[in-house]
């Protein structure tokens, strides 16, 4: 099998474990090395999919919102509305102000 020259240095290694604040044995080093490798071998391989023909999405699956029929329906009596309102004014919550 024939073996590919890497696409990530040791150096790489070493400035990506600096910025994640990662302190690695030379150990983790090698094994971090040969999966960033394989990550970035695989993204060469996806780019070599034609994609000429495929439309722009935001997700792999489609999305949809399913709505319901509006009803008018009766509303909450007013009294039983503010019942366990701390505070209130005529129909309306009264709130500490926030804002000066």
């Amino acid at each position: 099998m024939k073996k590919t020259e890497s696409k990530i240095t040791p150096e790489q290694v070493d400035y990506v474990a600096h910025l994640g604040r990662l302190h690695l044995a030379p150990e983790e080093k090698r094994k971090y090395q040969a999966q960033l490798d394989d990550i970035l071998k695989y993204m060469d391989m996806l780019a070599e999919a034609p994609t000429d023909d495929v439309l722009p999405m935001a997700g792999p699956v489609e999305l949809y919102t399913p709505f319901r029929e509006d009803e008018v329906k009766p509303s909450l009596p007013l009294e039983e509305a503010l019942a366990n309102a701390p505070a209130r004014v005529g129909t309306s919550f009264l709130v500490p102000k926030v804002i000066e």
